[in-house]
């Protein structure tokens, strides 16, 4: 239902995509949707028959990369849930219709992301797609052969956060 609610919203967006289950963290967590357009706008799902368990640890992972994200969560949830996740998250409460259908009550309106962590972003490029990065800014002599860790600390050292954000970006488009 959320991916039809957005699907509708971004219709006449060519340069919008969709990407279901991103890994993020090399894996270590993965956000059930996202939007890529001028942003990375992830949506974290938690229905009634979810627990918030795992709820902090995915907070600490999708704050250091997505620009804005929104909470998609059931009634049973949502008073925990809100304390959970920090205050520029946008919230939206799901109600199932009296004829089976999901509606979405708005609850906080998403903002920009305070604290984005430039080195996560850049673990989002594949190691060739860093490689060319550097290359593009002539920064990629000394490291081609090296591990992916390595290629990623030149990277920052050498670009902007914008810059691999805009990259990121354009790969995942």
């Amino acid at each position: 239902a959320l991916k039809r609610a957005l699907s509708g919203r971004y219709a006449d967006a060519p340069d919008t995509v969709m990407i279901e289950e991103l890994g993020l963290g090399h894996g270590v967590a993965r956000i059930d949707l996202v939007v890529v357009n001028n942003y990375l706008h992830g949506y974290e799902i938690k229905s009634d028959l979810d627990t918030l368990n795992r709820l902090p640890e995915q907070a600490r992972i999708y704050n250091s990369v997505l620009d804005r994200i929104t909470l998609v969560v059931g009634y049973r949830h949502a008073y925990e849930a809100i304390k959970i996740v920090p205050e520029w998250w946008g919230v939206k409460i799901v109600e199932k219709g009296p004829l089976g259908g999901i509606r979405f009550f708005s609850c906080r309106m998403a903002r920009n992301n305070p604290s984005i962590d430039i080195l996560s972003v850049a673990n989002l490029l594949w190691r060739t797609e860093a490689m060319a990065l550097l290359d593009e800014i002539a920064s990629a002599d000394g490291v081609r052969s090296k591990a992916r860790d390595v290629i990623y600390e030149e990277l920052i050292k050498v670009a902007d956060l914008e810059s691999i954000r805009s990259r990121v970006r354009r790969q995942f488009r």
